[in-house]
């Protein structure tokens, strides 16, 4: 088998088993509770851009999300435990993860101010949001 083939078969084969074992590829990469968090902040992104992301913020919290826009073509990135000596100001809101977003090359602009990490709480019921650090592109 030529090399292209080879590669062309590992391929199938990596999206087969895929396919087979119901993984996704956040599942592979970050892990299952990786995994969940970045679906948390997708479904999160889509709700805030719709205006309608208050059922999904921790029971207690009253956190600025911005406008609309300011969450439209937002990306969920990087999914981590939350570490406290990174965060100091949310070590008292015992997050136990956090997630770096990412603003789309359209947005990037001098000046501009969008919710650049989400962090999150594990409650009965799943992930909630306690938090967001708004960031401003220089």
């Amino acid at each position: 088998m030529s090399r292209p083939h080879r590669r062309i078969a590992a391929t199938l084969t990596a999206a087969s088993a895929l396919a087979l074992t119901g993984c996704s590829l956040d599942g592979l990469i970050w892990g299952p509770e990786g995994a969940s968090v970045i679906a948390t902040t997708r479904e999160f992104i889509d709700a805030a851009a719709a205006g309608d992301a208050d059922s999904l913020v921790c029971e207690g919290r009253d956190l600025d999300l911005g406008s609309p826009s300011a969450w439209d073509g937002l990306s969920a990135e990087e999914p981590e435990p939350f570490v406290a000596e990174y965060w100091p100001e949310q070590v008292e809101l015992d997050p136990t993860w956090s997630i770096n977003l990412s603003l789309p090359t359209g947005r990037v602009a001098s000046g501009v101010e969008y919710p650049g990490n989400l962090f999150y709480r594990e409650d009965g019921d799943g992930l909630c949001l306690v938090d967001i650090a708004w960031w401003t592109v220089q």
